[in-house]
């Protein structure tokens, strides 16, 4: 079974795949190459390519059995609409990058997917599921309980410390100029991670049968 993850960070979401299926080959593209590192170590048997993974998606979506993309979210995100003003900030055309993917998956893909964002200022497009903190664009239906473990934000001292500890990362050796703790807050939960792949994988499984009872 072959899985694109776009965006991948450090796998935040991909974690626990393969206590669901063993022989996948996972592509995670990420663009930060100190993530990216951190990313291989984590998962030392995918494949991880330093790229725009807009424009990856673009053009090998075709390749794959199952997607998952999490397209950055700060545009799109009600702490930015509510800090224009308070902190003097101008307003920014969201990124609709997001929506571009949808579109494509939803129209040309022809396996499974997953796109993954906050919960927008804005009402938001295309019919999302949401669960918990964040919105979910598939393809196929979520159950009801993704067993998504909330992490409580402290905004203390020790806040990357029990961010480490709640997702089982380890940010000490970043290099890259992205904010440790920022990575850490956008991490997908790997139990809803690990329920969304359980339910993809059962409906492809389900097809995969009655392709064999056909022919």
């Amino acid at each position: 079974m072959k899985i694109l993850n776009l965006y991948a960070c450090l796998g935040g979401n991909r974690y626990k795949w393969n206590e669901v299926k063993e022989d996948i080959e996972v592509t995670a593209v990420e663009w930060d190459e100190e993530l990216a590192k951190l990313y291989q170590e984590r998962f030392p048997n995918d494949t991880v390519i330093v790229a725009d993974a807009h424009q990856y998606l673009l053009d090998h979506y075709k390749e794959f059995d199952f997607i998952w993309s999490s397209p950055p979210c700060p545009t799109h995100s009600r702490a930015r609409y509510w800090a224009i003003g308070a902190n003097g900030k101008n307003p920014t055309y969201p990124n609709m990058n997001l929506y571009s993917e949808i579109l494509l998956l939803d129209y040309h893909f022809k396996g499974k997917y997953v796109v993954e964002n906050v919960i927008p200022y804005y009402q938001p497009m295309l019919n999302p599921k949401k669960r918990g903190r964040h919105l979910y664009w598939t393809n196929f239906n979520l159950p009801s309980n993704l067993r998504d473990r909330r992490f409580k934000i402290s905004q203390t001292k020790n806040e990357l410390q029990e961010l480490c500890k709640f997702h089982e990362i380890d940010l000490s050796t970043y290099k890259g100029e992205q904010s440790k703790v920022k990575i850490g807050r956008n991490l997908v939960d790997y139990d809803a991670g690990k329920t969304i792949f359980e339910t993809a994988l059962g409906i492809i499984r389900k097809q995969d049968v009655k392709q064999t009872e056909l022919f």
